[in-house]
């Protein structure tokens, strides 16, 4: 990179760093690291919220899963609107009424016991951790591809930046970053379009034609490489679609708001932003295989395909736009990876220090400091890790992460909030369950083993996600309460199911208006 370029990609890092000192003077309680004292407004959270999940793997791994499977690699991509679609149809209002810190506190509205909170905080740890590792790889990529740093060297300091936002600046900071980067991201999509359509006669149909003519139409068409292709494709789809729903990172995003309306907005407006700016990947990415020269995109075909979009970039206008687009891609990864922290901590602070080792019996001062810690385990955790797997597409890798929170997370959610008959212990073995599951099929597929896989299958969703459910739905008939109790798990039930539809708790008169007193009792 050039001096200019370099000095470029300082100032955005340093921008991020002001909004982190900024907000570190504002995050002096655990609520404010967690939720940022729920604050932010639908719009804002619904940009965050984009910003949170086009991450690396959208704006790197997907471009460089086009760029060398065609169609196929759209699919990381092109089914995230309608996750999002569903979210704010199902999850979204009765996640904001239901919650307050992390995803254990929704199940915990229902089942008290010990098994089912520590059911979901391992599983979220699990979740983001996965999901931080494909950050980590991205963002140790990119710095290598433009300082020539080594990789280890490149994911430490990937890994210390990391730590350095969340151990001060916490959601706020988080959330801001997220926006601001959101915001930037488009930019840098449309200055990259609009270089690409120029040297295409302003025609994106002129992109695919002339792939199609290169490729003798295979990259445009979807794999028919044999029923396993097929079966993996359909596993892949099926994760993404509904593992979105229960991931920790996007799903706390709803209790940073004030209230259900602005959760409904948070959403409305993040799959608007997904739909306009996922539609451009495939002139992008095509694009990337058409002007980037053989060499350099035989190189980026190594990593994954994981660098087509910052080559495209330093094709098309040179080391300053390359360090424009490289320097958004890394305020991206870093804001995801802020992210990703936070709800890794808060299920530790919260969930399992809090709530499970001390019982509640924790001032806020203890969970803050217990939260900070787990910071800098969890950012040093997902680095080792991310040193054994920089060869893998990131956006794959994060729709493992995907799979596995579809697995465990989302029957948990969907049971609590819309299961009469969901029991405690089935909830809990069924969370086990899919997360056991999927994670194992993970250790046994090609990822680990390449030839020597157990199984053909690289994503576990097909396998992985029906037994969550059916394990879920098998333990919860097996162990029905009886008299008293049942009729104590039913009033339950409705008063759950108010709270989660109104956002007002029946059984605390303090919050029913006067006029819904009657109904809510």
């Amino acid at each position: 990179m050039s001096t200019e370029a370099s000095v470029l990609f300082a100032v955005f890092v340093a921008i991020t760093l002001y909004i982190t000192y900024w907000a570190g003077k504002r995050n002096k309680s655990v609520e404010s690291h967690l939720v940022a004292t729920g604050s932010i407004s639908g719009r804002q959270n619904g940009v965050a919220i984009a910003g949170d999940f086009i991450s690396a793997a959208t704006f790197l791994g997907t471009t460089g899963a086009i760029a060398l499977g065609g169609f196929n690699g759209f699919y990381l991509a092109v089914y995230i609107p309608i996750a999002f679609l569903l979210a704010m149809l199902l999850i979204a209002e009765p996640l904001r009424n239901l919650g307050h810190f992390t995803l254990g506190d929704v199940l915990a509205t229902r089942f008290r016991g010990d098994g089912v909170r520590g059911a979901i905080a391992t599983s979220s740890i699990v979740v983001s951790l996965l999901y931080m590792v494909a950050q980590f790889v991205g963002a140790a990529l990119l710095i290598q591809l433009l300082f020539g740093l080594d990789y280890v060297v490149a994911a430490v300091i990937i890994g210390v930046l990391t730590t350095l936002y969340t151990l001060v600046g916490g959601m706020l900071a988080t959330t801001y970053i997220q926006i601001i980067k959101t915001v930037l991201l488009l930019l840098a999509g449309i200055l990259l379009l609009m270089f690409v359509l120029a040297q295409f006669g302003w025609n994106p149909l002129e992109v695919f034609r002339r792939v199609d003519e290169a490729t003798g139409g295979k990259m445009l068409q979807p794999t028919r490489a044999g029923a396993a292709a097929q079966w993996e494709q359909f596993s892949l789809i099926f994760g993404v679609t509904l593992g979105v729903l229960g991931l920790p990172h996007v799903m706390i995003r709803f209790l940073t708001v004030k209230d259900s309306r602005a959760a409904r907005t948070s959403a409305v407006t993040s799959i608007w932003i997904f739909a306009c700016f996922l539609i451009t990947l495939p002139v992008l990415a095509y694009a990337g295989l058409l002007l980037i020269d053989e060499q350099r995109f035989a190189a980026a075909a190594k990593s994954g395909g994981n660098m087509t979009m910052p080559l495209l970039a330093s094709t098309l206008g040179g080391d300053l736009l390359l360090a424009f687009v490289s320097a958004v891609a890394f305020a991206t990864i870093l804001a995801a990876l802020s992210g990703l922290v936070i709800a890794t901590t808060g299920a530790i602070s919260h969930d399992i220090y809090g709530k499970l080792l001390r019982k509640g019996a924790v001032d806020h001062t203890q969970q803050l400091k217990v939260a900070r810690i787990a910071t800098v385990s969890s950012a040093v955790v997902a680095m080792l890790v991310a040193l054994l797997v920089q060869n893998q597409n990131v956006a794959f890798l994060a729709t493992l992460a995907i799979a596995v929170a579809a697995s465990a997370n989302l029957p948990a959610l969907l049971f609590t909030m819309y299961a009469r008959r969901a029991t405690a212990k089935g909830v809990m073995w069924g969370m086990i369950a899919g997360l056991v599951t999927a994670v194992g099929m993970i250790l046994v597929s090609p990822i680990f083993l390449q030839e020597s896989a157990l199984i053909p299958l690289k994503s576990p969703g097909l396998i992985s996600i029906p037994v969550g459910f059916l394990v879920m739905w098998l333990v919860s008939l097996a162990t029905q309460p009886r008299n008293e109790d049942k009729v104590e798990a039913d009033l339950l039930f409705d008063r759950i199911r108010f709270q989660a539809t109104t956002g007002i708790d029946p059984g605390d008169p303090a919050s029913v208006p006067p006029s819904q007193r009657i109904a809510a009792h």
